[in-house]
């Protein structure tokens, strides 16, 4: 009866080394907005986001195949389905086109607040009970941000559709985000982005080949080598290190990492496209982040987590 119990156990990834897994993927992310910026320069940002998303499922079927991965379960499928809307369709999709008309350092100081929405919707299915100290400050933090979007988004002084995609980016991605992570202490790291790409594949194709059909895909050099770290990069081998870590260290331990994020990514902003940073964006991206600090420390202790209520379910039965 031992051994019949143990093998409907699914087998849970936590080995340390979390937080490195974790600052690994943050470091290839932190390039993705400007990569995102020019590539949509010159290529259809339609292209952009699912191209790269089809690009990065020929990869992931290749490993699959390699490592001879088990399908997932019915459930575990479910569970993928909500973190390939996020991270494969979301997010891509809502920044390309955000980036076609606002600049890679403004996307920055939006996505500031991604740790947060990370550790909100870590903290909603893990099913815990945060103090109001942690409402008030990722609530601040958000708002500290729609002020912003709003008083320079546009001359009206109100939101303007960039901003609009890139706050419902963050939001998908943040529940991406926190699915994946969970469902990687299953799956690993690895198996997860691979199986949301391929679930993802009847939408993400016929979207690429209509934008391919209607805007051929025409650029330099430059807009190329982005799209290509997007699809390699970004897409893929970023997941590997950012959901492992997730899964290892715990979602909301790990999503601090985040907070050095928008600084990386405006430094790269500048270097890489000659943008200007003004004081306001960095003075709003450290209130943001004082703002997701706190956040996390008023964060109260984890329930049980999902799978292992299944677990022992299970084993009652």
């Amino acid at each position: 009866m031992k051994a019949q119990s143990s093998a409907i156990e699914p087998r849970t990834i936590t080995p340390p080394g979390g937080l490195a897994l974790g600052a690994l993927g943050v470091l290839a992310f932190s390039l993705s907005l400007p990569a995102t910026r020019l590539a949509v320069h010159e290529l259809d940002p339609w292209f952009v986001a699912f191209g790269r998303a089809v690009g990065a499922a020929g990869l992931a079927a290749a490993y699959l195949w390699l490592t001879r991965a088990p399908r997932p379960t019915p459930r575990q499928w479910r569970r993928l389905s909500v973190a390939a809307l996020g991270v494969v369709v979301g997010f891509p999709l809502f920044t390309s086109l955000a980036l076609t008309t606002q600049t890679s350092a403004h996307g920055a100081v939006v996505i500031t607040v991604l740790p947060a929405m990370t550790a909100v919707f870590a903290v909603l299915r893990a099913g815990e009970r945060p103090p109001r100290a942690f409402w008030l400050a990722a609530v601040t933090g958000l708002l500290s941000v729609l002020a912003f979007v709003a008083a320079t988004g546009a001359t009206s002084g109100a939101l303007s559709p960039a901003d609009l995609f890139l706050l419902a980016a963050v939001v998908l991605c943040g529940l991406g985000y926190a699915e994946g992570g969970a469902l990687s202490r299953e799956l690993g790291g690895a198996r997860t982005i691979c199986w949301a790409l391929l679930l993802a594949l009847p939408a993400t194709l016929p979207v690429t080949l209509v934008s391919a059909t209607v805007h051929p895909p025409h650029g330099t050099a430059q807009s190329w080598t982005a799209f290509a770290y997007l699809t390699v990069v970004s897409m893929f081998l970023g997941f590997f290190a950012w959901y492992a870590g997730l899964a290892r260290g715990g979602v909301a331990r790990v999503g601090q990492i985040q907070l050095g994020q928008p600084v990386l990514t405006l430094l790269w902003s500048a270097l890489l496209l000659g943008e200007t940073v003004p004081p306001a964006a960095l003075a709003v991206a450290l209130l943001v982040l004082l703002c997701v600090i706190l956040t996390q420390r008023t964060r109260t202790s984890p329930a049980q987590h999902p799978i292992q209520n299944e677990l022992a379910t299970a084993r009652n039965n």
